[in-house]
């Protein structure tokens, strides 16, 4: 993935409220666009970097149950 994907997620939304942010994701995941499949691998990029090993492996866990 290009690095200036990342540059332009982070960018468009450095401002943005809590609400914005979830309405931005919601709005992406109900689409089934997989052109916003990049954006919220950024978004979870941001996450998985910001989480310690214990929420990582909830994440982790959380996925596979939902698999």
């Amino acid at each position: 993935m290009d690095i200036k994907i990342r540059e332009h997620i982070r960018n468009n939304f450095k401002d943005s409220n809590p609400t914005e942010i979830k309405e931005s994701i919601v709005e992406s995941i109900a689409s089934k666009d997989e052109v916003v499949l990049p954006g919220l691998g950024v978004f979870f990029e941001i996450l998985w970097n910001s989480s310690d090993e214990i929420q990582q492996q909830n994440i982790v866990d959380n996925i596979l149950k939902n698999i």
